[in-house]
């Protein structure tokens, strides 16, 4: 059968036999990797076209648009993704939200967090060593360690009222928590009565 055109899309010549529901199907089949696709989100795209061939082409109910690099593996890029919701930072046990909900959201490789957190008792936050207050989803855990500043009421010395906060990373084990834990530091050893989990960082 003759081809046409870039896609090479298979053309019934003159020397062909007339066997044209085969010959459309076969059409059929040669255009569908050329479409685009649409889906309602991510997860259905992963569902349906996790063996599509490399190039396919998706697009979601709400914009986002990715197209797929590999013919053997669920592989993506992203031309454009829309925003996730802010959703809930798993607090860790003895601790709550403070005046600003925690809350996480991850855009592609990209995560913030945000918000505050303060013991349930009420209490100091203190810890000689570090302080797990949190746990990031799965998918959200980097492999890299992520760490910076973290905010803090000011109880000892001003010029040091501002803690450490980390995001412990793939394959990474301290006695507090291991990967995805959210530890925060506090710098001059007086603790908080609440820490800010204000962390911007990349998974990959």
């Amino acid at each position: 059968m003759a081809t046409i055109g870039r896609a090479n899309l298979p053309v019934p010549a003159g020397g062909n036999s007339p066997t044209v529901p085969a010959d459309i199907a076969a059409l059929a089949e040669a255009v569908d990797p050329h479409l685009r696709h649409t889906v309602t989100n991510k997860a259905q795209r992963d569902t349906l076209f996790a063996d599509a061939p490399a190039h396919t082409l998706v697009t979601a109910d709400d914009g986002s648009m990715w197209l797929k690099t590999s013919s053997t593996a669920n592989t993506w890029v992203s031309i454009y993704e829309a925003p996730e919701a802010w959703r809930p930072l798993p607090l860790a046990s003895g601790f709550t939200a403070g005046e600003q909900a925690p809350e996480i959201r991850r855009i592609g490789t990209h995560v913030w967090m945000r918000g505050r957190v303060q013991r349930v008792d009420g209490g100091v936050i203190f810890n000689l060593s570090a302080t797990k207050i949190a746990q990031v989803p799965t998918d959200c855990v980097p492999l890299a360690l992520a760490s910076g500043a973290a905010g803090q009421s000011v109880v000892g010395d001003p010029v040091t009222g501002v803690g450490r906060i980390e995001v412990l990373a793939t394959g990474w084990e301290r006695p507090e928590g291991g990967a995805g834990s959210v530890l925060w530091y506090s710098q001059d050893g007086t603790g908080s009565t609440w820490v800010g989990c204000d962390l911007e960082y990349w998974i990959d």
